[in-house]
């Protein structure tokens, strides 16, 4: 099987935008789940979110993720941040060749970055306290999934780039 680089982490940690870098600096393919599954249903995350629901959405998360870990070229997979709660995501990721990465960055970061964002529909109503709920839940799943750990706390997306190829 292909070795593909996966990174994982909260909303707003950055991983699309470090993906690219990577990906750039590899001569790999991106492949972004969220923007896989809007491109797949031609919906956003938000209105599959309201209309099918969350288990839609996450059933659609789970395929993204089969395929883009069944591709024959290496590639970087940016994985939706909430693919670690089912349990057959997290087994299909130990079960792969792909490294996988965990960026982490704390809530403070995270909500200053996604603010009240409108394409993110967990984050309505109060995003600070909904993002520190979902980083204490997904903590233990990330870091199941998880070959390597990299920090994005005072790092530009180049940097923490730099840590991710390391």
């Amino acid at each position: 099987m292909t070795a593909h680089l996966v990174l994982v982490g909260m909303m707003g940690v950055g991983k699309t935008t470090v993906g690219r870098i990577v990906a750039a600096r590899l001569g790999q393919q991106l492949v972004d789940s969220d923007a896989v599954i809007q491109a797949a249903t031609g919906r956003t995350v938000r209105e599959i979110f309201e209309h099918d629901g969350e288990a839609a959405f996450r059933a659609l998360e789970r395929d993204a993720l089969r395929e883009a870990l069944e591709r024959k070229e290496p590639s970087v997979i940016v994985a939706a941040g909430g693919v670690v709660l089912d349990p057959d995501n997290r087994a299909a990721l130990r079960e792969s060749n792909a490294r996988v990465v965990w960026l982490v960055g704390n809530v403070p970061t995270l909500v200053d970055r996604v603010g009240r964002a409108d394409h993110r529909p967990l984050l309505d109503g109060d995003p600070a306290a909904t993002l520190t709920r979902m980083a204490d839940e997904r903590e233990a799943l990330y870091r199941e999934v998880a070959d390597a750990i990299v920090s994005v706390e005072h790092r530009s997306a180049a940097e923490v780039a730099v840590a991710v190829l390391r």
